[in-house]
């Protein structure tokens, strides 16, 4: 067997297997070396039966003093009883297949079993454990390694598939240089491996971890540093006079707050030095990113330069043009828009007025980033939702340009440990405070008996002329799932309220149709909107007062907050209900945080305490490909690390091309996909 070997040459990997062991990314014999246990079990010491091991996972061994069947024992999956006694007591061990399980322990004979010790009615019990003859008690103890579960697997399939490529780990090299294994005293990497899989001692097991902490770290911070290489940081760019920005601030009908001066401060220094601007803005919903970005543009109109806008949904897109056609038409800026639905006709006018000059501010989905957009004088590029795009669409955008400034806009709150990570290459700017007169949502938390007293509520909010979003998480019922779908509670509110217009809004609608319901909406015609998590961006009506988020618990703190946002931009006091489907510890804590805080920063820091990052930051929509056995946050001090050592190995060696660097070139190009584009 070689390392790059299909799987199907180990021996009990079938067809179904291969597929089940596919279908979680492992192909060869190598992925599978580098599928890491979870955790370990720790099942070298024979415990005495007690109740003080009530809920922990140990070795007993014990007696077989009694059998008893709870059924017919010739039938399937029909529950036997053993009661096992040691010197100290007794526990019963339970099987769910008597007939298999009658002939495998003989009464009166010695056995060890490992399993969670429960109590049932003042009874000890072990479910199902694992169990061997006391004379074959090496079989069963020891350190043994727990695997991330694969449907159709059990462990110890994967422990004898492991077992069976152990001989392989002789093959791999060490492709860490020397020089860094002993600076930051790291283990080599067969040790590493062996000790991952086949631990002798706890010892040794920290030591392995540390080393593939330490190298998945390493390659990340690789990944992300070679592609910001493509960022212009620090180049000599777009020079932009601001002074003209303030005939455009004078117009607005209100005065910047005090975060949004800070912000537009560190902005106009950006754009008046030498230097390239790379700067995320992050502003809670609301906060007022928008009329930064257009302070940007305007500034840049006025120094003769064009502007491109990003956004990740053509009803973002849309949303953008319009507000911005609408503030600039006064100031004889021409906006032009550029989306995948539009008839090839009039995108071959707009991108003849773009490269001629016709066009000022052009506003688009990725569409802007193909090659047949070009520029007369690019000067600002500005990214919308900046999470939902890679820092590849980012690059080629800016690349349009000569050195253009870029502007970054998130109000998806990331906290600073994440935002340093995922935007190492930008300044990185927060508007903290909210526009004067916007009131506190007030959100509450209901359970599924309190749903008919909510929709009462809301239908006073209808009468009185407001709107309501009613959000749910699924698209059609599903017997798998029980939730409250979209197709479900829409023929539910149209019976409900039937002088009103209800209608339904989700991903599977076409451009025309989704685009016509959200202009009905926004013009007050439809006045309850039952939505999937498309609206969760961009979209803004100032007369929704109302926000209903069914099976609260299948949403993230970020993603509730995002969509609490979306009410609340008016005058009026405004609601946010989480009605609560099932009840778990989790699903209240995020309900009262959510009950608690309207500090979006906030919300994203306990969000991450409780799902952590990948979780959150879905790994390839921001860039950031998933960790195996890393933790940004818990191992930030190795993050740190590995960053400072990244930024040393591309100083002398940016494509990667060495010798010493290529193994290192090849695990960055496997763990970023088609996320990384390292350019021979």
């Amino acid at each position: 067997m070689r390392l790059n070997d299909d799987v199907s040459v180990l021996k009990g990997v079938g067809p179904k297997k291969k597929t089940a062991l596919n279908r979680c990314g492992i192909y060869t014999l190598e992925d599978l070396i580098w599928h890491f246990p979870s955790r370990y079990e720790d099942r070298r010491t024979v415990r005495r039966i007690s109740k003080d091991l009530v809920g922990q996972d140990v070795l007993i061994s014990g007696k077989v003093v009694s059998r008893r069947y709870n059924g017919n024992p010739y039938k399937r999956n029909v529950p036997i009883s053993f009661l096992i006694q040691d010197d100290h007591g007794t526990i019963e061990i339970v099987y769910f297949n008597a007939k298999y399980m009658a002939g495998a322990l003989k009464l009166n004979s010695d056995y060890v079993f490992f399993g969670r010790i429960a109590e049932n009615r003042g009874k000890l019990q072990m479910i199902h454990p694992t169990a061997c003859k006391k004379d074959s008690i090496d079989d069963v103890r020891g350190v043994f390694p727990v695997y991330p579960g694969i449907s159709g697997i059990s462990q110890n399939e994967l422990r004898n598939y492991q077992k069976q490529i152990g001989p392989l780990i002789e093959e791999i090299d060490e492709w860490l240089p020397e020089e860094i294994i002993k600076e930051n005293k790291i283990a080599d990497c067969k040790f590493a491996i062996k000790n991952i899989h086949f631990p002798d001692e706890s010892r040794n097991v920290l030591m392995a971890k540390y080393r593939f902490i330490f190298e998945e770290l390493l390659i990340l911070q690789t990944g992300l540093l070679y592609m910001k290489q493509g960022i212009h940081t620090g180049d000599i760019g777009v020079k932009i006079d601001v002074s003209g920005a303030y005939k455009f601030i004078d117009s607005l009908r209100f005065e910047f707050t005090e975060g949004q001066k800070k912000v537009w401060k560190a902005i106009s220094l950006d754009l008046e030095s030498n230097k390239v601007m790379n700067r995320l803005v992050q502003g809670d919903v609301g906060s007022g990113k928008t009329v930064i970005a257009e302070t940007v543009i305007f500034s840049a109109f006025e120094s003769g330069f064009q502007s491109a806008m990003m956004a990740p949904t053509e009803i973002l897109a849309k949303q953008h043009f319009s507000s911005l056609k609408n503030d600039f038409e006064k100031f004889g800026i021409k906006v032009g828009l550029l989306a995948g639905s539009m008839k090839l006709s009039e995108k071959k006018a707009v991108l003849s007025k773009l490269k001629s000059g016709e066009i000022d501010v052009i506003v688009g989905t990725h569409a802007l980033i193909q090659p047949n957009v070009e520029f007369k004088r690019l000067g600002v590029v500005i990214t919308d939702e900046q999470h939902r795009f890679g820092v590849e669409q980012r690059y080629k955008l800016s690349a349009k340009g000569e050195r253009p400034n870029v502007l970054v806009m998130t109000a998806t709150p990331i906290p600073r440990t994440l935002a340093v990570i995922l935007y190492g290459e930008l300044d990185i700017s927060v508007i903290d405070t909210m526009p004067a007169g916007r009131k506190k949502i007030k959100t509450i938390a209901c359970t599924e008996k309190q749903r008919r007293s909510v929709y009462e509520k809301i239908g006073d909010e209808i009468e009185s002329g407001h709107q309501v979003y009613v959000v749910t998480p699924l698209i059609e019922d599903s017997e798998a799932i029980e939730a409250k779908s979209a197709e479900m509670l829409y023929k539910e509110l149209k019976e409900l309220y039937k002088s009103h217009r209800v209608e339904m809004l989700h991903g599977n609608l076409g451009h025309e149709e989704k685009d016509s319901i959200m202009r009905d909406f926004a013009k007050g015609d439809i006045k309850v909107l039952v939505a999937t998590v498309v609206i969760e961006i961009g979209i803004n009506v100032q007369n929704a007062t109302v926000m209903v988020i069914e099976n609260c618990e299948r949403f993230g703190l970020a993603q509730m907050h995002q969509l609490r946002g979306r009410v609340g931009r008016g005058s009026d006091l405004s609601y946010c209900y989480l009605i609560l489907s099932k009840e778990t510890e989790v699903a209240r804590q995020r309900v009262q945080i959510m009950c608690e805080s309207s500090d979006g920063f906030d919300i994203a820091e306990e969000d991450l305490k409780l799902r952590g990052p990948g979780e959150i930051f879905g790994t390839r929509q921001h860039g950031l490909p998933e960790m195996h056995i890393a933790d940004i946050i818990r191992h930030n001090d190795v993050l740190e690390k590995s960053k400072k050592i990244a930024a040393e190995i591309l100083h002398s060696d940016a494509s990667l091309n060495s010798e010493e660097n290529r193994e290192l070139r090849r695990r960055v190009e496997k763990m970023f996909g088609e996320d990384i584009n390292l350019k021979l």
